[in-house]
């Protein structure tokens, strides 16, 4: 069996979110990991990824995110590592902590849940959102602002763990609906939402945006959640506009707080208004959650 390597480089913080997008895009498939860590506070942050592969798909994939992405190639190397379980050792790096009416904790830590809080049990996985980052904690905080009256009908696009879907299913006691490109983010999802105890109230389905016939069919929605990244949240603002109903919301996450904007300005052209919004900080970068009302 071939050894497991690592090829690292730094980035900025406020490129590590597209770098990691934009690598996962290409070398998922293949069997690599890709994986981000904080250099140091309000700095730079290191993306590695992980693998038995071919050197050249990677060499090819950071290639063409660079490109992507406007940047020069970054200076980067292979390092063999040792025979160790990856996957169980972020497992065992991943710490619970509160955040808006939630406890989220991996599954090997089940004590110490603060009085009040509902568990959410997500473990560090290849599907993204552990909850730890800024954009799922906004979320997650800006869900119990919402009157549960109003969010009957509830969707969650690109919902990878499934955490934020998971996270409405324990809050409001009813069924809830999730969508994920990825087919394998899917099957994480279904299966968090088991250990979760709210099976029955989550199905995820693969689907682009809103295209599934499973997610499409459900409109008007009262409430859509999509934490991804700006551009697609853009790209998909047309999609959302017409698929919830009038006085209906959307939650969107993924978007740093000087692409807040641009956003805004997309979904207003879409017959959206601002309503209220988290800042909040990862890696020395500011991400910005937002609540939008459709009139």
């Amino acid at each position: 069996m071939n050894k497991v390597r690592k090829a690292g480089f730094v980035a900025p913080a406020a490129q590590r979110a597209d770098w990691e997008i934009l690598l996962e895009e290409r070398l998922g498939e293949e069997g690599f990991i890709v994986a981000s860590c904080e250099v140091s506070r309000d700095g730079p942050w290191r993306i590695d990824i992980f693998g038995e592969g071919d050197e050249a798909l990677v060499e090819a994939a950071i290639e063409a995110a660079a490109r992507a992405l406007g940047l020069d190639v970054p200076r980067w190397a292979w390092e063999e590592l040792p025979d160790i379980d990856w996957v169980a050792e972020n497992q065992r790096s991943f710490r619970p902590f509160a955040v808006g009416p939630f406890w989220v904790h991996p599954s090997h830590v089940t004590d110490g849940r603060p009085e009040g809080l509902l568990p959410l049990r997500i473990d560090a996985g290849l599907a993204f959102g552990t909850g730890t980052h800024a954009t799922t904690r906004g979320c997650l905080e800006m869900l119990a602002t919402l009157d549960p009256a109003e969010t009957v009908n509830a969707v969650d696009v690109g919902c990878g763990s499934g955490i934020l879907a998971i996270a409405m299913a324990k809050l409001w006691k009813r069924p809830v609906t999730g969508g994920d490109n990825d087919a394998e983010a899917v099957e994480v999802a279904q299966e968090n939402a088991a250990l979760n105890g709210v099976a029955e109230l989550c199905s995820f389905f693969v689907s682009p945006g809103l295209q599934a016939k499973e997610l499409s069919a459900r409109a008007p929605y009262d409430l859509i959640v999509a934490n991804i990244l700006a551009a697609p949240l853009l790209d998909l603002a047309a999609e959302f506009g017409a698929a919830v109903r009038p006085g209906g919301r959307v939650l969107l996450s993924g978007l740093l707080v000087e692409q807040a904007a641009g956003i805004l300005a997309g979904y207003e052209k879409e017959g959206f208004t601002f309503e209220r919004r988290v800042d909040l900080e990862t890696g020395g970068a500011w991400w910005r959650s937002l609540v939008l009302r459709r009139s």
